[in-house]
């Protein structure tokens, strides 16, 4: 299977640009790009289904994991388990770009925001 950019379309999540890439997809995984803007918050939530694999492909993001604030920058990567609490922001400058991978695959009725 291939996808192509062109075929995904971003939408946006409280001032977060996601391309989902594997939408609609009945598949095991699911792949996303998010870009991040200066001053973007995702807000404090928690999958009951997916952990979550980020990695950050640009940029300099603020990430707090069942409450401890972790500096992560381009070439970093978080596992964030089924259950547990996170948030991120950008509090720089500059862009961020998040490569995200939801194991099992994204269902938004299976996350909780607080």
């Amino acid at each position: 299977m291939t996808i192509k950019q062109d075929v995904s379309e971003a939408f946006d999540f409280n001032g977060l640009s996601i391309r989902d890439y594997t939408a609609g997809l009945d598949e095991k995984s699911s792949f996303a790009v998010i870009e991040v803007s200066p001053g973007v918050r995702h807000g404090l939530s928690r999958s009951n289904r997916s952990d979550k694999y980020y990695y950050v492909n640009a940029g300099r993001l603020t990430f707090q994991i069942e409450g401890r604030d972790y500096e992560f920058t381009k070439g970093d990567f978080c596992i964030i388990h089924q259950g547990e609490t996170f948030d991120y922001s950008n509090d720089s400058g500059v862009s961020a770009t998040l490569i995200l991978v939801h194991t099992p695959n994204f269902i938004l009725s299976e996350e909780s925001f607080d």
